[in-house]
């Protein structure tokens, strides 16, 4: 009698090894990317970033802002976004620190046509391992830190960033991935180059600016750089009609150019999908094989939804920012649609993700399918038992599937920029967007430059 009872418990035991298994899981089963980042960007909607940086600062185990984290997991998409929220606060040298480590720790994500299986699977694949930008989150980081080196007048720093960014420009064009994101960029770039006494260099960003963009702020100074002698067919249109100003030096005036991320692109979010819409979605590129699978499954009822990633709601409508220059109105100019990039990208590729998603349900159900056996075989007196081990199972790697909803969550959703030529010597700036005012005093040689950065992530 003692035997058959002590056969019994060990049945029951091994029946309750795996079932234990899955629970932990299931606890320890939890939110991807979008819930590392909620608090930083609550915070940033209040209008409150050095609480933002604190909750970055937590996720990435760190004290403070001064302190580096461990470059593993997606740390460096989180320095990413400390970086942004410390240019928002002025803090250039450690915005312009943050970028450059998580540029070195960030690979390009390949998004050509002979790698969309990967991409798919990797877009889709739970949020672990290093994370891989699109080609718009690559440009913006060099784009970005030049800000930081100009506004330090750091034009070593920012030539080098252009270096950077024109090296992914070439990579991007040899790809057939051109983007209109590259043109604030070169307009940047070009700044830095002028500003350093190198017009030929100068001239060639500025020229490939112009091909993505008309930036009517570039007509003045082109002509002052060009003495009436354009390089180009659309520097010549451009600047058609313009007499050529006196040298700033000679005229004693200085140039200030403002430039300003306002919003914030949308998040990538987890998003289920009934499967029969799923199929449907993805009919012409789905195996006959997986489609079958998947409908076998569904009709036993163990799949119904997939998980996937998607982008989020658009945080508004975006009015170009104000600037007023000791009280009078400048005009600025949209630079960039970040979000128009955000959001081109990811439709090219979302088809992909949803297929991954689905052939990854199929394999994760018939992992479960497999468990949900042995743990029955194990449990053949035990009655009910072996059924909720069955429905946890099927449950629990549901849970477990967590879709990579990874993203440079602080980007700017638009970009503005404003250029004017002012008599040297002390400005006062005042710059609105998205509710939010900041003023900034500047103070300028004759022949000389200011550049001011201004970011609200809100």
């Amino acid at each position: 009698m003692r035997s058959r009872r002590a056969g019994s418990g060990r049945r029951g035991r091994a029946a309750l090894a795996p079932l234990a298994l899955l629970l932990g899981l299931a606890q320890a089963a939890c939110g991807g990317h979008e819930d590392r980042v909620r608090t930083a960007l609550h915070a940033l909607d209040r209008g409150a970033p050095a609480e933002a940086i604190a909750a970055l600062n937590e996720q990435m185990e760190v004290e403070t802002a001064a302190d580096l984290p461990a470059l593993r997991g997606d740390n460096a998409l989180l320095l990413l976004d400390r970086g942004n929220v410390l240019l928002s606060m002025d803090r250039y040298r450690l915005s312009a620190r943050d970028l450059g480590a998580a540029d070195k720790s960030i690979d390009l994500l390949d998004m050509s046509r002979g790698a969309a299986d990967e991409l798919g699977k990797y877009l889709f694949s739970d949020d672990v391992g290093p994370y891989k930008a699109p080609a718009y989150e690559k440009l913006l980081i060099n784009t970005i830190n030049m800000m930081n080196y100009l506004a330090q007048r750091d034009l070593g720093g920012a030539r080098v960033e252009a270096r950077r960014l024109a090296i992914m420009q070439k990579y991007l064009r040899d790809h057939e991935e051109e983007t209109a994101l590259i043109g604030l960029g070169s307009y940047l770039a070009g700044f830095a180059f002028e500003k350093s006494g190198q017009p030929d260099e100068a001239l060639l960003y500025y020229d490939d600016a112009l091909r993505h963009g008309p930036y009517p702020s570039l007509r003045l100074p082109l002509r002052a750089l060009t003495r009436g002698e354009p390089r180009s067919p659309r520097i010549a249109a451009l600047i058609e009609g313009v007499d050529p100003p006196p040298p700033l030096g000679e005229a004693g005036e200085a140039e200030i150019v403002v430039v300003v991320g306002f919003g914030r692109v949308p998040q990538k979010v987890p998003q289920r999908l009934p499967i029969g819409l799923a199929l449907s979605l993805v009919a012409d590129d789905i195996s006959p094989t997986d489609r079958a699978r998947a409908n076998a499954l569904a009709a036993k009822g163990l799949v119904t939804w997939i998980n996937y990633p998607t982008l989020g709601r658009s945080r508004g409508r975006y009015a170009i920012p104000t600037l007023r220059l000791d009280g009078r109105a400048q005009p600025m100019e949209q630079a960039l649609d970040v979000e128009a990039q955000v959001r081109s990208a990811w439709k090219k590729s979302e088809g992909t993700v949803i297929l991954s998603a689905i052939t990854r349900t199929i394999a994760r159900v018939a992992a479960g399918e497999a468990v949900q056996g042995a743990t029955e075989a194990a449990a053949e007196d035990s009655g009910p038992l072996g059924l909720l081990a069955g429905l946890l199972t099927t449950a629990t790697l549901s849970a477990l599937d967590t879709p990579d909803t990874r993203g440079w969550s602080t980007l700017p959703a638009r970009v503005a920029i404003a250029r004017a030529r002012v008599p040297a010597g002390a400005h006062e700036l005042v710059v609105s967007a998205r509710g939010e005012t900041r003023r900034v005093r500047v103070s300028v040689a004759a022949g000389g430059w200011a550049f001011v950065p201004v970011m609200v992530l809100r």
